[in-house]
């Protein structure tokens, strides 16, 4: 069996972190590992991580110097990644037991490099919010530009093919940037099937969506490459697209 390595990072998670811990051990797919790089935590996440690494050689746990940002996290993760394939999960969020193991089967099965899947919403209690998160069946890098396609809790990536992948070092939509590195190399691939719940937090950095445009635009016009116009228009669609979402 393929080792799939899992990345979360980890900042001041405590209240969290127990169900998402969870949520990996209890995956019908046994081969993975679960690196959790703590971005300098100030509750008792450590204490909690730690205490599941104590009884599951599979999760390991990894502490930054400094507090830099879940890009950076991340891509610590990474670089420590030992698996094959490369699965991200942040702290809050949850898979549905048989995620690891459909979505694997899913790439395996039709040779897919880059797959991402359906996911429910959640808030800070655990309830489901209205309205699942479905996905397309394909898309192409330049179809994923007018708005990210992928939840990053959802996103699978083989190393096999496209070695290992890094997000920029910026402090948000760093995920929506690696994306759109892996669908110019290939076209990623949609499981529309709900296996996970994404945690809507009150007053988290995702939550704020017309704000997070101006990185939208940091990533058009500094990491694509792309020109004023061409990123004006993107950054103007991601907003048509997101009122839409909203109304």
């Amino acid at each position: 069996m393929s080792l799939i390595s899992i990345i979360t990072p980890v900042f001041n998670s405590e209240k969290y972190i127990e169900a998402c811990l969870n949520s990996v051990v209890n995956q019908t797919y046994n081969s993975w590992e679960h690196i959790l790089v703590d971005d300098c935590s100030t509750d008792n996440s450590a204490t909690i991580i730690r205490s599941f690494a104590a009884k599951d050689k599979r999760i390991k746990y990894i502490r930054l110097e400094k507090n830099s940002g879940a890009g950076i996290a991340r891509n610590r993760g990474i670089r420590l990644a030992e698996g094959d394939f490369i699965a991200f999960l942040d702290s809050d969020d949850l898979w549905y037991p048989e995620k690891l193991e459909k979505q694997f089967r899913f790439m395996i099965d039709n040779q897919y490099a880059f797959t991402f899947t359906a996911y429910d919403k959640i808030d800070d209690s655990g309830n489901k919010v209205t309205g699942q998160v479905r996905v397309k069946s394909r898309i192409s890098y330049h179809k994923a530009l007018y708005k990210n396609p992928v939840g990053c809790l959802t996103a699978m990536y083989d190393t096999r093919y496209y070695g290992k992948q890094y997000m920029p070092e910026m402090r948000k939509r760093q995920d929506y940037a690696l994306w759109l590195n892996l669908l110019k190399k290939a076209d990623g691939f949609g499981l529309d099937e709900v296996l996970s719940s994404y945690r809507e937090r009150t007053g988290s950095i995702s939550s704020n969506k017309i704000g997070l445009i101006k990185y939208e635009w940091h990533i058009y016009r500094k990491h694509e490459k792309l020109s004023v116009v061409k990123s004006l228009f993107y950054v103007l669609s991601a907003i048509l697209l997101k009122m839409k979402s909203y109304f």
